[in-house]
């Protein structure tokens, strides 16, 4: 089954392009990343903070399958209800650095709408990590559950 969430990681660069269309109107996608409630239920994380505004801060903490704690992290530099959100994002306790995000929500008609994310990363060795991971895989299942969690609220 072909993945709806599309990662572009060109060869020596230290960014991802990372886009997505979403049956949902623009208003509802960008709440789903700005209401700590929806957060939650869609990554599957505790939000322990979200300032959804210019100069705000996150912290999200997720549980392993062994019950070990991760947390994350970031600052939001720009903040432009349904259009732009640009963020740090830090992973802790790990050897990756921070990145930093530029989220851009666009409206294609009035029930659907694009996801834009436009990561760079400290080094394209970095990048590279991160994509040895389940990256994708995870993405997009992240994805799916926001599409169909959010449909809902419509």
């Amino acid at each position: 089954m072909e993945q709806k969430t599309k990662i572009n990681a060109e060869d020596g660069k230290q960014e991802l392009l990372i886009t997505r269309e979403f049956d949902l109107p623009v208003e509802l996608l960008f709440k789903a990343h700005t209401e700590p409630e929806i957060v939650e239920q869609w990554m599957g994380t505790k939000v322990l903070k979200l300032e959804s505004k210019k100069h705000g801060s996150y912290q999200f903490e997720t549980t392993d399958a062994q019950g070990n704690k991760h947390g994350f992290n970031g600052v939001i530099h720009e903040f432009s209800p349904n259009r732009k959100i640009t963020r740090t994002f830090e992973m802790e306790n790990t050897p990756f650095g921070v990145q930093l995000e530029f989220y851009e929500f666009e409206r294609l008609t009035d029930d659907t709408s694009k996801l834009t994310m436009h990561v760079l990363f400290e080094s394209v060795a970095q990048r590279d990590q991160v994509l040895q991971l389940p990256f994708a895989q995870g993405i997009n299942m992240a994805h799916n559950r926001l599409q169909e969690i959010v449909r809902k609220l419509k």
